[in-house]
């Protein structure tokens, strides 16, 4: 089968995830090809499209497009299917605070710190860092607790409709909350957990789980 559609990134990225999560509810076809950020070598023809070397990179046709959210955007304009970005100005706002919300404040806590040093450094053999952790589970309460406002006010993660917002944190939370650090703290904040619990069972999030290196 002939793709159009080529999603190239790192298997275990949460970016990539993300990605993965508009593509599946968009319903676009597409297929994966894998490539490691942190490896010795990048493949030159893949910074050719991205030359900062990170991941994903979306290749409809001749067209590239990195940048998790301008890969999100790009997916919901360019293909039918449900509507991911609403046109009322508040809540396309809201939408767009989620998203950098999580990309400044909740990336690095939440799935560099919390996550990597409790689940995924583990899984790999390696040492984890309890300090990392314990800053990254500091520095997430606030992050949860603007999204928890967010979430109350009831135009977006609403655990009803579904946007860029809940394609862009998502898959943060599921990585959050596999360590037992993580899944205390989204607890004490009670509308975002209600969301995830909803979220959670969405099918998109279900076909792009990726596991755990060997696994």
């Amino acid at each position: 089968m002939e793709y159009s559609v080529i999603l190239r990134g790192y298997r275990y990225s949460v970016y990539n995830r993300i990605a993965r999560v508009v593509l599946h509810e968009k319903g676009v076809a597409y297929k994966t090809e894998e490539i490691d950020p942190f490896a010795a070598n990048v493949p030159e023809d893949y910074l050719k499209r991205h030359p900062f070397g990170r991941v994903p990179v979306l290749s409809h046709g001749e067209f590239d497009v990195f940048e998790t959210s301008a890969i999100a955007r790009y997916v919901n304009a360019a293909f039918e299917g449900p509507e991911l970005m609403p046109t009322e100005a508040e809540t396309l706002a809201r939408v767009t605070q989620v998203v950098s919300i999580v990309d400044s404040y909740g990336y690095r806590p939440m799935v560099r710190q919390v996550f990597a040093h409790r689940v995924f450094r583990p899984a790999v053999g390696e040492v984890a860092d309890e300090a990392e952790i314990t800053a990254g589970i500091d520095a997430s309460h606030t992050v949860l607790g603007a999204l928890n406002n967010i979430a109350k006010e009831g135009r977006v993660l609403d655990g009803q409709s579904f946007t860029i917002a809940d394609c862009h944190l998502a898959p943060m939370i599921a990585y959050f909350v596999q360590a037992q650090e993580g899944a205390s703290a989204l607890k004490a904040h009670s509308k975002l957990a209600d969301w995830w619990a909803t979220v959670s069972r969405r099918e998109s999030l279900q076909a792009t789980e990726s596991g755990l290196p060997n696994n």
